[in-house]
């Protein structure tokens, strides 16, 4: 007898799993459709783990019900929402990835007479304000204007704020002082009581803005575009979906840091870039 391949009894993880399966398809169209948040490319696996999260925490017999609550009541989503984007940050992060750009970037953007940076993905805005010191530490941050997006308007409220955590400051301090910088970091911001505040310098540099690698598209030329542990949670079509808009967005000779974890190999996209930093997954956009 010949089994049917869509009746749940072939996957390998049974019935339930496919059940399961339909169930995340459901309620990522669901959220599509009521919220315009668009996490149909993502990739499956993790999502699942994370809205089977939320299952738990609301308390939800099933994904289907975690559905119902989704559609009906905004402040469920809102908090399923944080799940799903992953806002994970922290300043000068990977600290190698910023010595890259000082040493092999820095020295082509002095050539440009104003600067343009997309940071996509920008979380709680700690990659965006790492990437404003590191410029004007280098002299330039007076000519450049960076853009740090992502779909999160929670994550873009705090990153607006420019507000942290004291006790995350011998990290970021360390960070800084691993990726060459210059000075202290205390330099580039005010403490008060159990918080620093960044300076009212970086953050009139940096534009926060709504913006989605699913369904949005190119905003402006921009000489660099850094976008970290973001391609990750995103399924091959997707992937190639936002490699195509900051290939699009880059000027000519401009630059794209990925990050250790990502890569523009076997993207549909690889062949009009050049590696420049090979662990730090740093490329130059070709001339032609």
């Amino acid at each position: 007898m010949t089994q049917d391949p869509n009746d749940g009894r072939g996957h390998p993880d049974g019935p339930g799993r496919h059940a399961d399966d339909l169930e995340v398809r459901l309620i990522l169209e669901a959220i599509y459709e009521r919220y315009h948040y668009d996490f149909r490319d993502y990739a499956g696996s993790s999502l699942r783990r994370r809205l089977k999260a939320a299952q738990q925490r609301f308390v939800c017999a099933n994904l289907s019900q975690l559905q119902g609550r989704l559609l009906h009541e905004p402040e469920v989503f809102r908090s399923v929402l944080g799940d799903l984007t992953v806002q994970v940050s922290e300043m000068f992060r990977d600290p190698e990835y910023f010595l890259a750009l000082r040493e092999q970037v820095v020295p082509v953007l002095r050539t440009f007479p104003s600067l343009r940076i997309w940071v996509a993905g920008c979380s709680g805005g700690e990659e965006a304000y790492s990437m404003a010191i590191l410029m004007k530490e280098e002299g330039l941050l007076d000519r450049t204007l960076i853009y740090a997006t992502d779909i999160s308007q929670e994550a873009l409220a705090q990153a607006q704020a420019g507000v942290y955590r004291v006790d995350q400051v011998p990290l970021y301090t360390a960070n800084h002082r691993a990726s060459g910088g210059h000075g202290s970091l205390s330099e580039h911001y005010t403490a008060a009581y159990d918080h620093v505040l960044m300076d009212k310098a970086l953050k009139e540099r940096i534009v926060f803005s709504d913006h989605s690698l699913s369904t949005d598209s190119v905003f402006a030329e921009v000489q660099l575009v850094s976008c970290r542990n973001v391609l990750i949670y995103f399924n091959r079509a997707l992937q190639d979906r936002a490699l195509g808009l900051f290939t699009e967005a880059l000027c000519r000779n401009g630059f794209l840091g990925l990050g250790a974890r990502e890569t523009l190999r076997f993207s549909a996209h690889a062949g009009e870039f050049i590696e420049i930093a090979a662990k730090e997954r740093v490329y130059q956009k070709r001339s032609t």
